[in-house]
């Protein structure tokens, strides 16, 4: 039972007026008005989108969607991509970072709310023998049961900017999440590509050792003739093992990018095996967008914007160390030297009131902690201009990359034709004895540089696609990051 009088003690005029100044400040915020960090946005982007690569798109026409790797086509690479969310392990830790970021948000909000504790206690005690005191020797029972209540109103904002930076942290890791999900996606689209990549480059050499195996048939059949020699023989058996070697090695890259792709879906690299495919990746239509919209679809931005808005935050509380902390406390209860008194009126007992605590001197520590937390939510600003200022970098990048990798591809392909026909030509003058077998050799080797060269061409525009997506966000956009009131429920 708690018996407080506060009714009574706030009839005086003096307790009248501060009750008033303090009702006057109740609404009082020291934070600085939180304003959007500016960063200077060019109109379009400086890379040209190629046509025949990159179509331009109306008004969420083909824009970029939350499962964005179905765009490739890839009935495999679908399937490894749906099980990131609910087994990767990155994604799981920065799920739990988020949940632990809302925690804090409501532990820091229960300061809004009045304490409550009690320690009730029997204690038997006795009186030592004085010749100054009646009580000689007296022993007695003392039966308690206080109940104590403080509360610290908010008057300089303390709490309430503690709170929003604390909730503004929470959304900042709830982009966080949505940034490591976007990496563990792009992640094991860039291994699952580079791993195509290395089968390309192996139908190549499964390709080049079967005409080898040919042209040294062919000379030893010559040599048989004697229209060959045995140099001819010597070298033909050299580029046929070494083509084989080639071949056999990349085994080592396609298991690794296998095994990669198995972590990224929380799987032990034994447990998962991926079939070769059967056609060559698909490269999808991806509209960039403008500059401006990628301030609204990047997780990390978000999330650099949202560290920004804390640390602001944060000078609000900075500033209220400079006034008194104010308590309101009361406790009251009851108390007896006998259990069966302790529901009488007369064991009943209280106090309240309030009380202030302020410092006079502290030699200069709350002036550095105000500029301290100025110099953050500063910091915090030129980390969120970087963070946007090298997103624009890496769409540029990979815009680029793709414009010139086309060009190399056309250029490539028809390097790799006239490279055939070279071929085609110095077998056939070889074989009518025109030709030493020394022709043969150097075409062939050309044209299996060209198509090895081709195909890195491909894997490498592949890999850029993934990582423009990757650089617009990946479909997500700033709508879908939790408000602060969200942050601020109970429910995970």
């Amino acid at each position: 039972m708690i018996l407080v009088s506060t009714l009574r003690w706030a009839r005086g005029p003096l307790t009248i007026l501060v009750a008033s100044l303090l009702l006057m400040v109740a609404g009082c915020n020291l934070a600085p008005k939180y304003q959007r960090v500016m960063v200077p946005l060019a109109p379009e982007y400086k890379e040209a989108v190629p046509a025949d690569v990159w179509k331009r798109a109306k008004p969420n026409d083909g824009a970029i969607r939350g499962r964005w790797w179905e765009m490739f086509d890839d009935p495999q690479l679908n399937t490894l991509e749906e099980q990131v969310d609910a087994r990767n392990q990155s994604i799981a830790a920065a799920k739990a970072d988020y949940l632990a970021a809302r925690a804090v948000v409501r532990q820091t909000r229960a300061q809004y709310f009045p304490t409550v504790t009690t320690s009730p206690s029997i204690a038997n005690s006795r009186i030592a023998a004085s010749p100054y005191s009646q009580a000689n020797g007296l022993t007695y029972t003392e039966y308690l049961f206080p109940i104590t209540a403080s509360w610290e109103p908010d008057f300089w904002g303390r709490i309430r900017n503690t709170v929003a930076a604390s909730a503004y942290a929470a959304q900042a890791s709830a982009a966080d999440l949505e940034n490591v999900r976007l990496l563990a996606h792009a992640n094991l689209a860039a291994d699952y590509f580079q791993m195509r990549g290395v089968e390309q480059q192996k139908r190549v050499l499964d390709a080049t050792v079967i005409a080898w195996q040919k042209y040294l048939d062919l000379v030893r059949d010559l040599r048989k003739s004697g229209l060959e020699t045995d140099e001819a023989v010597a070298a033909a058996e050299s580029q046929l093992e070494a083509a084989q070697a080639q071949d056999t090695n990349l085994g080592i890259s396609r298991a690794q990018y296998e095994h990669a792709i198995a972590i990224q879906i929380g799987e032990a690299p034994a447990a998962l095996f991926v079939k070769a495919a059967d056609q060559e990746p698909r490269l999808p239509a991806i509209p960039p967008g403008l500059p401006a919209d990628l301030l609204e679809r990047r997780p990390d931005i978000a999330s650099a914007e949202r560290a920004v808005a804390a640390a602001n935050a944060q000078i609000g509380v900075a500033k209220a160390a400079y006034f008194p902390n104010i308590t309101l406390s009361a406790t009251g209860g009851i108390e007896s030297l006998a259990f069966t008194d302790w529901f009488t009126w007369p064991s009943r007992f209280w106090t309240a009131g309030p009380s202030a605590a302020e410092t006079i001197f502290d030699a200069g520590a709350r002036r550095a902690g105000v500029r301290q937390a100025i110099s953050l939510r500063d910091a915090s600003a030129a980390n969120y201009r970087q963070t946007v200022l090298t997103s624009f970098q890496q769409v540029e990048d990979n815009l680029a990359a793709l414009r010139i990798l086309a060009e190399d591809l056309k250029q490539q392909d028809a390097a790799v034709q006239s490279a055939k026909r070279y071929l085609s030509q110095a077998t056939t003058r070889n074989t009518a004895g025109l030709d030493p077998f020394l022709n043969v050799l150097v075409a062939q080797v050309s044209l299996l540089t060209y198509q090895q060269t081709y195909v890195n061409f491909q894997t490498q525009q592949l890999i850029a696609s993934v990582q423009l997506v990757e650089a617009l966000g990946g479909g997500w956009n700033i709508s879908l990051m939790p408000t602060p009131a969200q942050v601020r429920e109970n429910r995970p």
